[in-house]
């Protein structure tokens, strides 16, 4: 397995988490649009067959579910992998789960949830394939973070300090690989047409179970993962992918962090 800086992906097989919805399923479309061999994890079965049905040369591509959070699961999913395909050039690490709700509302164990979906579970399948990675010569490592991780807002404390964690590792993580030829990459959606926050943790656990209008006017998910696969394909580090608010919101912190959260505190989130 060979690695790739040309838009197409024909060598390449790329493991996906999180593939069964939303930013995954329209990555794993993409990737598979582009030639790549995509293996799709998530924990409903059924979802990820039907994602795969839509992928072009749907054939090829590997259905594998179990959950990221089982370390015993994740590396007996890592396994098969080996068993059946041989191993993998990208691993993007999409599975997670967002938050709506205020700081004082949270409890201290969903805080804790947040952070072993959004970044332990992680950090840990990346460690997972690492080794292999390392061996064959090469691969890519690709986070999905968040504009949250770079932003702290208001009903967003976990969930951001959990992207925000995931940000940094993932700096480290490149530094200490930059002689071994595995590339890591961080994806910052913004607000993206999906059921994030629809499924989003309030502060006793529950799901929020409605959208809210800014996600619901944002990014189509196909949109996204054109953007996201292609600066991928040119590796590219560091990949903000919002509309024109965010990415300006993201400027503004650079040059002045007072000046922005004096807007975010005056503006109306939800």
């Amino acid at each position: 397995m060979t690695l790739t800086t040309k838009l197409k992906l024909n060598n390449l097989t790329v493991w996906i988490t999180g593939a069964s919805s939303g930013l995954g399923e329209a990555l794993s479309i993409e990737c598979a649009r582009r030639g790549a061999t995509v293996i799709l994890s998530g924990r409903n079965a059924d979802k990820l067959q039907t994602v795969k049905n839509k992928c072009k040369h749907s054939k090829k591509h590997l259905v594998l579910p179990f959950d990221i959070l089982d370390s015993e699961q994740s590396q007996a999913a890592y396994q098969q992998i080996i068993d059946k395909m041989g191993g993998i050039d990208w691993l993007i690490n999409n599975a997670g789960v967002s938050q709506r709700s205020l700081i004082m509302d949270t409890n201290e164990a969903i805080e804790r949830q947040l952070m072993e979906i959004d970044y332990f579970a992680q950090t840990r399948l990346t460690r997972l394939v690492l080794p292999a990675m390392i061996k064959q010569g090469g691969g890519k490592v690709v986070m999905v973070s968040s504009i949250a991780g770079l932003l702290g807002t208001q009903y967003r404390g976990g969930y951001g300090a959990a992207k925000a964690a995931i940000h940094m590792w993932a700096n480290s993580l490149r530094a200490e690989l930059s002689e071994q030829h595995v590339k890591v990459a961080t994806v910052f959606p913004g607000f993206i047409q999906t059921n994030v926050s629809i499924n989003a943790l309030t502060g006793d656990g529950s799901t929020q179970g409605t959208m809210d209008e800014a996600t619901d006017k944002g990014l189509t998910a196909k949109a996204f993962a054109k953007k996201v696969v292609s600066a991928l394909a040119k590796d590219k580090e560091y990949i903000i992918v919002a509309g024109h608010k965010e990415k300006l919101a993201t400027l503004i912190n650079r040059l002045s962090p007072p000046k922005l959260y004096q807007a975010i505190r005056k503006a109306k989130v939800t």
